[in-house]
């Protein structure tokens, strides 16, 4: 059985001891502070010296980026503009951290856009925006209120830049897609860079335990270790040290 190798695996911060848990492991960290824009600004202070000291100890970094009203395929140019600022800050902080990925979430919003506007003009903003990632960093956009895989595919292929990747987000597909996981790892697999792992009961988006829902994790993962084995994947829960544990329980970490 394929296993993940600790310098693949990452806890998300969501966790109050992720990073003291990850040094202990030997894994990464991935940074969740600046989900929320004004942790940027104003409280970036106190936010910035609570992320100094996670990453003491812990040399592998991924920057989640912010995604509260930040739409890529916005309709009002200044809309999209806020995107695209929020997402330069979050690329300034990632290189000043040392994080080699960053994981935005894809904007996609089913009450607002029809999936060819959607497609269409991420596709533009994407396209556009890559002139401006520094070397070294990789963007994942991640799939949250999608009920298909293949807007998102589409956009990365259309894009065909090594610097736009995928983040299968195991959870939200679980809560709000009636294909299963499966098919979106089997469709994603080419473009896949990172993973984020939580379970539900497939109606609510609760970022469960990895044995707490509906998704056979084990399973899964194996299957994702055989698709995309340089693929990373964090534990996105508030449950790290319980989660590792069931990992090595199951013989899925190394």
């Amino acid at each position: 059985m394929k296993r993940i190798s600790r310098e693949r695996l990452y806890l998300s911060t969501l966790a109050p001891d992720a990073a003291e848990l990850a040094r202990s492991w030997g894994l990464g960290v991935e940074l969740a502070e600046y989900c929320t824009a004004y942790n940027m600004d104003r409280h970036f202070a106190g936010t910035d010296a609570g992320v100094q000291a996670e990453l003491r100890g812990n040399p592998r970094r991924i920057l989640h980026a912010p995604f509260n009203e930040l739409f890529p395929c916005a309709i009002d140019p200044e809309a999209r503009a806020l995107a695209a600022r929020r997402y330069r800050q979050a690329l300034a902080l990632a290189v000043g951290y040392g994080a080699e990925k960053v994981v935005i979430h894809s904007g996609y919003a089913p009450m607002f856009y029809y999936d060819c506007w959607f497609e269409e003009q991420s596709i533009l903003f994407w396209r556009d925006f890559l002139k401006e990632i520094p070397d070294g960093i990789t963007v994942c956009l991640e799939n949250v209120l999608e009920t298909r895989a293949e807007p998102l595919l589409h956009i990365v292929e259309a894009v065909g830049d090594r610097r736009l990747r995928i983040c299968l987000d195991v959870g939200h597909v679980n809560a709000y897609s009636r294909e299963p996981v499966e098919d979106w790892l089997r469709a994603y697999a080419p473009w896949l860079s990172h993973f984020h792992l939580h379970n539900n009961r497939g109606s609510v988006d609760t970022h469960s335990h990895l044995a707490e829902g509906t998704i056979d994790m084990a399973s899964l993962l194996g299957e994702a270790l055989a698709l995309c084995p340089a693929a990373s994947f964090t534990l996105e829960t508030t449950q790290a040290g319980s989660n590792l544990e069931w990992l090595e329980e199951q013989g899925l970490v190394e």
